[in-house]
């Protein structure tokens, strides 16, 4: 058994994903049903959904579960990680059973058995994973004439399932549609796995590198002094418009009695005019007659 720290790391993280995903299914069907009571069904087009708070906790456990997930490939191998995700299947069974009155039968019993023995094996016998100490030596591992090679391979495949096989053996065969998502699935799980070491060492190499001669109270000093500076950024901002607001007040104020003023001599002189007008009028009448 081959099991480090980092593996560790990896196994916990990934329990923790299944444990979020699989309780967010079941948040969110509570909330669909909720918000089914008082509109209309998401089946049928609706979105009274969205006004929902449940669904949102449910939505928001799931990112939770998932970013717990994709950090786990950075620490474990993926053979580790990707199959501990069908215990996401167990939670939600076995909380469908309790919290939705779902029942679950003798053989969903047995499935959610198996998926922990099965678990339990690999977890026994994880691989020790190859250290890698650059990203640049996982540009070259990821440009081998091999993977490259997979890559291909498994897209040409994938293209003529979905184009050739799925119109035509789609809704009779399960196999077409799971040959599809593993084949897929394959090429995802590594993408992410080769996303997820990166940003590990980059972080290692980029930001913890200038701190390895400093003790903590440094550090912490340094993180004090960057939360100082934030703070008197955002002081001087609001300093700034609270001057900018009562200056434009001011202005305002001493503006309105010359406008008032020249409102009111300019209606004086329409006035003025008018009155001229009618008086212009009443003499070309005496005229007339």
């Amino acid at each position: 058994m081959g099991f480090s720290a980092d593996n560790l790391k990896g196994f916990i993280l990934a329990l923790l994903s299944s444990g979020f995903i699989g309780a967010s299914f079941i948040i969110k069907k509570k909330g669909l049903r909720r918000a089914a009571a008082s509109g209309t069904r998401a089946g049928v087009g609706g979105h009274s959904y969205l006004l929902e708070p449940l669904w949102w906790a449910g939505m928001i456990t799931m990112i939770v579960g998932e970013v717990a997930n994709f950090v786990a490939y950075a620490f474990a191998p993926a053979v580790l990680v990707t199959p501990l995700g069908a215990l996401s299947i167990i939670v939600s069974a076995v909380l469908a059973h309790f919290i939705l009155r779902e029942k679950l039968y003798k053989l969903g019993v047995l499935g959610c058995v198996m998926c922990i023995a099965g678990s339990v094996v690999i977890v026994i016998h994880a691989p020790m994973e190859r250290e890698i100490t650059s990203v640049q030596e996982l540009w070259s591992m990821a440009t081998q004439t091999a993977f490259l090679l997979y890559v291909a391979s498994v897209l040409v495949v994938v293209f003529v399932l979905v184009c050739h096989f799925a119109p035509r053996y789609g809704n009779t065969n399960v196999l077409v549609f799971t040959a599809i998502c593993s084949l897929m699935g394959s090429l995802s799980v590594m993408s992410v796995k080769a996303l997820g070491t990166a940003l590990k060492l980059t972080f290692e190499v980029a930001i913890f590198e200038d701190w390895d001669g400093q003790n903590a109270g440094s550090i912490i000093s340094e993180i004090c002094g960057f939360i100082v500076v934030l703070s008197g950024t955002v002081l001087l901002h609001a300093t700034k418009d609270s001057e900018r607001s009562s200056s434009s007040r001011g202005n305002y104020a001493s503006l309105s009695p010359s406008l008032s003023t020249r409102l009111c001599a300019g209606n004086g002189e329409l006035l003025k005019h008018d009155e001229e007008d009618v008086a212009s009028s009443e003499e070309i009448c005496l005229r007339r007659q």
